[in-house]
């Protein structure tokens, strides 16, 4: 699910992007899983060196979570908590 979501945030993001999301591969498997449910589909291009493929929601991505466009996606809260900011001062 998670990849999933970093898709629909991230959209057209390419493989590599997705690596720097989760800093560590994401399995090709996966998204081919995900291609084949019919949640994510091929992109344009990637401007990086290869002109790699990139990922992007589909229409039937917005049917199956019930929402009419990407607008209507929740807001991501990207901000920690104040008890995990506190808790990364004291790290050593």
């Amino acid at each position: 699910m998670a990849v999933l979501c970093a898709v629909a945030y991230h959209q057209p993001v390419d493989r590599a992007g997705l690596a720097d999301i989760f800093g560590k591969e994401v399995n090709r498997d996966l998204l081919s899983r995900l291609r084949y449910k019919g949640l994510i589909g091929n992109g344009p291009k990637s401007p990086r060196p290869g002109a790699p493929h990139t990922f992007v929601t589909t229409a039937e991505f917005l049917a199956t979570f019930d929402l009419q466009s990407l607008r209507d996606l929740p807001e991501l809260d990207l901000t920690t908590s104040e008890a995990d900011q506190e808790a990364s001062i004291f790290r050593v």
